[in-house]
């Protein structure tokens, strides 16, 4: 999941430097939209497993401060894992088009108010940079707990 939403980000940032005309725009955006709906099912599918299976014990090591910004960026990362995809569908279907999925319209357009698209274009812009910063906070957590406590708290992120 994390390298599909590493290459979501790069793959926006990227589409936010074409123009319509662009030779890549059509398929960046096809690909982009695509797997930020794949995006979505995994979130969904990882909340639900969340849900039903405990989660290990935070690292008893660890102080109150480092347990709490835990929970909040795990907390924000879901939220920013439902908002993204959401925002997206959004401006996909401002105009009333259905969404796309690899070229295929796939999922009516169910809503739309006037600036739909700049104000969801806004929000899932924001969304990109809060991700983008988390997933830096989240990386350089796992590195000083690996490097500098020295204790099996990015072991136990992989295993």
């Amino acid at each position: 999941m994390a390298a599909l939403i590493i290459s979501l980000l790069a793959l926006g940032w990227y589409m936010t430097g074409l123009t319509y005309y662009d030779p890549d725009y059509r398929w960046t955006v096809t690909l982009h939209k695509s797997l930020g709906a794949l995006l979505f099912v995994l979130a969904l599918a990882r909340i639900a497993a969340r849900r039903v299976t405990p989660q290990p014990p935070i690292h008893p090591n660890h102080a109150p401060w480092e347990r709490r910004l835990a929970r909040l960026t795990h907390g924000l990362f879901y939220a920013a894992f439902l908002l993204m995809p959401l925002s997206g569908y959004l401006i996909a279907t401002a105009d009333g088009r259905p969404l796309e999925l690899l070229g295929e319209p796939m999922i009516p357009a169910l809503i739309q108010w006037p600036g739909q698209a700049d104000q969801m274009g806004k929000l899932h812009n924001g969304a990109a940079w809060l991700l983008a910063g988390l997933i830096a906070l989240h990386a350089s957590g796992a590195l000083k707990h690996h490097l500098i406590d020295r204790d099996n708290t990015l072991r136990r992120m992989f295993w």
